[in-house]
């Protein structure tokens, strides 16, 4: 894995805080928050793509039944 330096200013109270949290050096501090970015923004992406499933209901037949009844018969399971 390639490394970068930065070089940047933040908050001290933020970064005080955070020390405080993991105790660790601040280049891992760093990474690990960039790491929960990347992570927070791939959940995002992946929660939309299922949003085209919301509009349509799930009591609406196709060629293997509807979601509804399945969900019902498989909570009976």
């Amino acid at each position: 894995m390639a490394k970068t330096r930065i070089s940047t200013t933040v908050d001290s109270d933020l970064l005080n805080e955070a020390r405080a949290l993991l105790a660790t050096n601040d280049a891992s501090l760093v990474e690990q928050a960039l790491a929960a970015l990347v992570a927070q923004h791939r959940e995002a992406a992946i929660d939309a793509s299922y949003a085209a499933y919301d509009e349509i209901p799930m009591n609406t037949p196709d060629e293997w039944g509807d979601l509804e009844s399945w969900r019902i018969a498989a909570a009976r399971s």
